[in-house]
């Protein structure tokens, strides 16, 4: 599992139930890495898209106790074990967390990588992501250049998740010996 997410310079990534900014090749970028793929977000992330609707062309999980909250065109999951139960007929490449901020607190533990479009700029705003850059357990694996989109500077950083990879590593090493 991968999370995918924008952040400002204070790692904040909402204002009222909205992105901060939106820049057509981050976007484009978001698109290009989930489509064909598996996004899982919760229900106000959900109810946020465009028309309310699911994205195209991927499958969307919603992670939700809300009982009150039902939409057929989603796979809805109620607590963390049955989306883990749910995510495990696909390949953990394929599954990107897209929002919000409390899907991501809990679900970032299990995620191999993250994707993070880092804005040099910051907002008002009431949702944050976990600081990755002070968090031991990641570390930067690739940033690219600095982008401009009008006055707006960020870049992309991947980080991978140390603790994941540690555990990979000897999950391989037992299927060697």
């Amino acid at each position: 599992m991968k999370a995918i997410v924008s952040v400002d310079a204070n790692w904040a990534i909402g204002y009222k139930g909205k992105l901060l900014q939106r820049i057509p090749e981050d976007m484009k970028q978001f698109r290009i890495k989930t489509t064909g793929k598996v996004v899982v977000m919760g229900r106000e992330t959900y109810e946020s898209l465009p028309g309310k609707a699911p994205l195209k062309d991927r499958v969307n999980m919603v992670l939700s106790a809300n009982e009150a909250f039902h939409d057929d065109r989603v796979i809805l999951c109620r607590s963390l074990d049955e989306l883990f139960r749910e995510i495990q007929n696909y390949d953990d490449d394929d599954v990107f967390v897209i929002g919000g901020a409390s899907v991501y607190r809990q679900l970032l533990p299990f995620c191999s990588e993250a994707y993070v479009t880092k804005i040099r700029n910051a907002y008002t705003a009431d949702q944050y992501f976990p600081d990755l850059d002070h968090d031991p357990q990641w570390s930067i694996a690739s940033e690219s250049e600095l982008q401009n989109y009008h006055d707006i500077e960020y870049s992309y950083v991947k980080y991978i998740n140390r603790n994941r990879l540690k555990r990979a590593e000897e999950k391989e090493l037992l299927i060697h010996d």
